[in-house]
């Protein structure tokens, strides 16, 4: 459960005897209440929070979920308000490194906000798996530092770089540094193997090709050049045929530089997964509005929004909140898929400077998010089919468009934000015969959608399909058209739904130590 104390000092003691918490403090009526029940977590967090909650909420494992309403009722003088989890929300896990919004346990890494974490549901990933030293993701960027303890044993130098070393650590760091060895912070696929190359090779990305014959499955390209090339489009066909996924950020110019018109490469050829920022830390605008030195006010890092900071049409009332467009990194037709950049711990300055710092607006940390989403998805069901990939991010994306102003970039930010949770939850449900798989929330009007289903029901609930978009949903059992589905593609697109009972997986599921099936 989460509760609320209505002073944000509020810091009660408790002594651990046999994994349960006893409260020492001396608060008669919260003792009396508190020894009523076993409880084996009692400590602050910074998730489910905002502006007002942000230091004082609590988050509570009780033997009884009654201890809520007696600490609402009985205790009202300290508490204010709380929930209860559902069952779907205690589907998590977390390792003991997780920063300042970890729940479960103490976190014995560096003293740092993963929240952006939280918003892209990664410890639900981690509830079905943490990763795979049999699933490689590639990071062709700079140097890693292969004596690092977030590196060491994990990581191979197939070319070195002589780009910054901090560049290199940063990005392979948020996709893969060790977790749950009380160091540090964990990387998205943090059990996952890392082989490391150089950058560049704009003509031939004979690097990355290198890097996919070695048996990397998914490949970090957090660099752009502004040339397309005919011979680099074709080793990034041979390097998908291979069945490796190459992911790459869209670039750093703003909008009013660029107004969806440029595109930056390896990110804008085809079977590249290109990927923007989207801002993810305050749910409403109202938890985070500054007053600029120029005396307006404004909004930063508000969920959903594309820029980093958003202003308002009336400006004296606060209200109609739009992005400001200096603020929006590079968009085009070409994104695919947009994840949290601002407010990112920057990793690489810490491994270097033993400095904590946030990171205030870049595209490159939002590539190595993906790719290490798709690391789990690969460590989680080796035999997922290279064409599925990209389908599985789109379709389990947040869906932003009716967020502020983002409309007016519709056709240019891709699916909407990752949900590096709802991605890793659909692949374990599309190889397992006794749960649903819930295609849903999206209006898709381009792209070509490829899935397979071993699920008891494949479900298309408040969906869309329409204009050039193409779906070949195939299922071993029942596939469901649900409520305000619409499939509806003009004369480019298509739609094919078939049920074939006869479909074998070629592999079985590889979920984490201890998951409970």
């Amino acid at each position: 459960m989460y509760i609320r104390a209505k002073d944000s000092s509020f810091n009660p003691v408790f002594t651990k005897v046999d994994n349960q918490f006893i409260y020492k403090g001396y608060d008669e009526k919260l003792k009396a209440i508190l020894g009523k029940y076993v409880i084996s977590e009692f400590k602050k967090t910074r998730k489910n929070t905002n502006k007002s909650t942000f230091n004082s909420t609590f988050f509570v494992i009780a033997d009884k979920q009654f201890l809520l309403e007696e600490l609402l009722q009985t205790a009202s003088h300290i508490f204010t308000s709380g929930t209860i989890l559902s069952e779907k929300d205690k589907k998590i896990f977390e390792p003991n490194d997780y920063g300042l919004t970890s729940t479960i346990g103490a976190n014995k890494g560096v003293q740092v906000n993963l929240d952006y974490f939280d918003f892209l549901q990664v410890p639900k990933a981690w509830y079905y798996t943490t990763g795979s030293r049999n699933s490689v993701i590639g990071i062709a960027d700079a140097s890693v530092d292969t004596t690092n303890a977030e590196f060491k044993g994990k990581t191979k130098i197939i070319r070195p770089s002589s780009f910054s070393r901090g560049h290199g650590n940063g990005v392979a760091g948020i996709a893969a540094a060790q977790g749950n060895n009380a160091y540090g912070v964990p990387g998205v696929c943090y059990d996952c193997s890392i082989y490391a190359t150089d950058y560049g090779h704009f003509k031939d990305l004979n690097q990355l090709v290198e890097l996919s014959k070695a048996g990397a499955k998914v490949i970090n390209c957090s660099w752009v050049s502004s040339t397309y090339h005919e011979t680099a489009q074709a080793a990034v066909d041979s390097i998908f045929n291979n069945g490796t996924i190459l992911v790459a950020a869209a670039g750093n110019s703003d909008w009013i530089k660029t107004k969806g018109s440029k595109l930056y490469y390896p990110a804008s050829y085809e079977n590249v997964i290109s990927v923007a920022s989207v801002s993810y830390k305050y749910e409403d605008v109202e938890d985070h509005i500054l007053l600029s030195d120029k005396g307006n006010y404004y909004g930063e890092n508000i969920r959903g929004f594309l820029g980093r900071t958003v202003g308002f049409k009336n400006k004296e009332a606060q209200t109609q909140p739009f992005s400001y467009p200096v603020s929006i990194t590079t968009l085009n037709p070409e994104v695919d898929i947009l994840a949290p950049s601002s407010g990112q711990f920057r990793i690489s300055k810490w491994m270097l400077e033993d400095t904590i710092e946030y990171i205030w607006e870049a595209s490159s940390p939002t590539a190595p998010l993906v790719t290490g989403t798709i690391g789990l998805m690969y460590s989680l069901a080796p035999c997922l089919p290279a064409n599925e990939v990209e389908s599985i991010i789109k379709m389990t994306a947040l869906n932003i468009d009716f967020i502020g102003d983002n409309s007016k970039y519709k056709g240019n930010y891709g699916a909407g934000a990752l949900q590096t949770g709802d991605a890793v939850e659909m692949v374990y449900q599309m190889f397992k015969n006794d749960e649903t798989v819930y295609i849903d929330n999206q209006n898709f009007s381009r792209w070509d959608f490829k899935l397979t289903t071993y699920s008891n029901k494949t479900v298309l609930k408040n969906q869309r399909f329409t204009d050039s978009a193409t779906l070949n949903l195939t299922s071993k059992n029942q596939i469901i058209l649900s409520e305000n589905t619409v499939l509806k593609p003009n004369e480019e697109g298509k739609i094919q739904l078939k049920i074939d009972p006869t479909l074998k997986k070629e592999c079985e599921l590889q979920v984490r130590k201890g998951f409970p099936e």
